[in-house]
């Protein structure tokens, strides 16, 4: 991308430079940062409100399990035949398939 600063003594003002240079600043920042952000965002709330009984997950810790139960802010996961956790709904990262557990 090339980016064409205006120089003070071009006819332009100093304060129409300052203005430009920050406006391209803020555009660089949100195609970088907070609008990769706000899709990661997105994705995530997506996956937390579609889970239902049955799905296998991992958390943020690394426990992998299978959801046996679902509440309102909280879902039970049966990691073992007799362990059952209780884990936050946000905390629930990705929701794992046959072929990504490897």
């Amino acid at each position: 991308m090339l980016i064409v600063l205006m120089a003070p003594g071009e006819g332009g003002s100093p304060a129409m430079a300052l203005i430009v240079q920050l406006a391209l600043i803020f555009l660089i920042f949100y195609w970088l940062l907070i609008r990769p952000q706000r899709k990661e965002r997105e994705r995530h709330e997506a996956l937390v409100t579609g889970l239902k009984k049955g799905d296998r997950v991992a958390t943020a810790g690394g426990i992998i399990g299978t959801i046996v139960h679902v509440a309102q802010d909280r879902v039970t996961l049966k990691t073992a035949e007799n362990t059952r956790l209780e884990v936050e709904r946000g905390k629930i990262t990705q929701a794992l398939t046959d072929d990504a557990e490897g």
